[in-house]
């Protein structure tokens, strides 16, 4: 599977919890850390980690396991290396004060609203 598939597949995946505001960059060609970040948030912690939970029982259904995983325990803020994505499920509040999207401006962003 290419990435931009594992990328798009994880969107979907966070969309079926009712994931909030997702948004995917392509961020390859500025960091060499990763190729995509996948961000999005829930309306409390409990919804930041049953989006969490469905989305790694999900991609280990598909052949995928993170690498590593930050914040499963507080909710507030969870990351999800899967090497070439990395996805970050914020709780509402602290995406607006980490506001990464600000930090990733010069990405450019990949439709996923399909």
């Amino acid at each position: 599977m290419e990435t931009l598939e594992k990328a798009l597949l994880a969107s979907t995946i966070i969309k079926e919890r009712k994931a909030e505001k997702p948004v995917l960059f392509h961020v390859g060609e500025l960091t060499s850390i990763t190729d995509y970040f996948l961000i999005a948030s829930g309306h409390s912690s409990r919804q930041v980690q049953a989006i969490y939970r469905h989305l790694r029982r999900r991609m280990r259904e598909e052949g995928f396991k993170a690498y590593g995983v930050e914040g499963e325990q507080e909710g507030h803020w969870i990351l999800m290396d899967y090497g070439d994505v990395v996805v970050h499920i914020f709780y509402q509040p602290v995406r607006e004060f980490y506001d990464l999207e600000s930090l990733w401006l010069e990405a450019p962003r990949v439709d996923i609203n399909h």
